[in-house]
């Protein structure tokens, strides 16, 4: 109860100058928000970074065909062939796809649609991490038999068959009726490219069997046989050193022809985490330089407030206050100052985060542990820039305080 009254007593002398409270508290509440904002960004770009990482799987490595001009291109296919299956045959786990030129997309029921056909090995929907939304996916068996089955993604779905389920109904890519297994769920990834790589938003592709893409239709002149090729490790302590030896690997079959890239995800999230480093560094010196200002300007205002209180004081300790007392009220004064600083902050920084997800496109987190962060600093700056004013105003002579004019 006693600090209760406390409280209501350092609100009504604060009160009593409003406006220099409040311009007091903007220090806080730029600083605070600061460290919500930071916090936020920080945490949306982890959880958002992991989720792009693990749909392109922690433990892969991922060879990708480069692209060249026709000139350039003409003179490496002298040498190299490019990508294919024999790159990787020797592994257990891997998959590969090829992208499939096509003409014009038809459903049974004669709508019509352009799509991305892109021809895969079974192991594919696994290494990339797939998931569906309804059917099944295609098999190493499916696979041997040539079979003309496919998995479309959801804007396909929507666009080739509208709310009907296309699960066993046929579409027509160039003259080949294939049979709809399944359909994809949306990744949801949000973004083109991640650390410079494109990510592929699969909403829009129709998946079919590589043997049936390979053997059915036409390789276009110098393309290589696969575009990209996803070979998965055991254990990602050799990740770095298997990526090290398929280049090697590479590079002798190829005849030293450099017509692939090797892209390993756990190396594109050590790079995102490094810059996400460096963004909160800058960020915690913002706020760390809005919260230092904040606090002197705590300062500044509680010992202005010592001069115009002093009588208030002689008067208080005459009347049998002890030193301890004052010091209590005025250290009271300092946090109801930085802890309303600090929540009109966290409704600052929130509003921040909220426009950075809205017009920024980034992937903002609030979490608990951030607004209870917020809390223990504004109400530690409250502690350590109110500590000094509160003992000077204990400390004061009754005496000379009751004949101070």
């Amino acid at each position: 109860m006693r600090y209760l009254s406390d409280v209501k007593l350092a609100i009504g002398n604060l009160q009593t100058h409003k406006l220099r409270t409040f311009l007091t508290m903007l220090g806080m509440i730029f600083g605070v928000g600061a460290v919500i904002a930071m916090l936020s960004i920080g945490a949306g770009a982890e959880q958002e970074s992991l989720r792009i990482i693990d749909t392109m799987g922690i433990r892969n490595i991922i060879v990708k065909d480069r692209e060249f001009k026709e000139e350039d291109l003409k003179k490496i296919r002298e040498t190299s062939l490019g990508l294919s299956l024999r790159d990787v045959q020797a592994s257990e786990t891997y998959s590969a796809k090829k992208k499939v030129k096509t003409f014009q997309i038809f459903s049974f029921s004669g709508k019509a649609d352009e799509a991305n056909v892109v021809a895969v090995t079974a192991s594919y929907f696994r290494l990339a991490k797939y998931s569906l939304l309804e059917g099944s996916f295609f098999s190493e068996i499916d696979e041997k038999n040539y079979e003309q089955f496919c998995v479309i993604g959801s804007r396909t779905r929507q666009k080739l068959f509208n709310k009907l389920s296309p699960i066993g109904k046929q579409i027509k890519i160039n003259k080949l009726w294939f049979t709809v297994i399944g359909i994809l769920a949306d990744n949801n990834l949000g973004k083109d490219e991640f650390e410079g790589v494109k990510l592929q938003d699969f909403s829009n592709d129709i998946y079919i069997p590589l043997t049936t893409g390979l053997k059915k239709f036409d390789l276009r002149r110098l393309e290589s046989e696969v575009d990209e090729i996803i070979l998965s490790i055991k254990s990602a302590d050799t990740l770095k050193a298997g990526a090290v030896l398929i280049n090697q690997v590479l590079v002798s079959t190829h005849n030293k022809a450099e017509d692939f890239s090797i892209v390993l995800p756990r190396e594109l999230l050590e790079q995102n985490q490094k810059t996400q480093n460096i963004f909160n560094i800058v960020m915690s010196c913002i706020a760390g330089i809005a919260l230092l200002v904040g606090g002197i300007g705590i300062m500044n205002i509680m010992l202005a407030n010592i001069l115009e209180r002093t009588r208030e004081i002689g008067i208080r300790r005459a009347i049998g206050a002890r030193r301890q007392d004052i010091l209590l009220q005025f250290l009271m004064e300092a946090l109801v100052i930085s802890l309303v600083g600090g929540i009109l902050g966290i409704m600052f920084g929130f509003a921040v985060s909220r426009l950075v997800a809205l017009y920024a496109d980034w992937t903002t987190l609030v979490t608990s542990t951030s607004i209870m962060m917020s809390f223990g600093v504004s109400a530690s700056v409250g502690l350590v820039f109110g500590i000094y004013p509160a003992l000077t105003a204990s400390r004061l002579n009754p005496i000379e305080a009751l004949r101070y004019e």
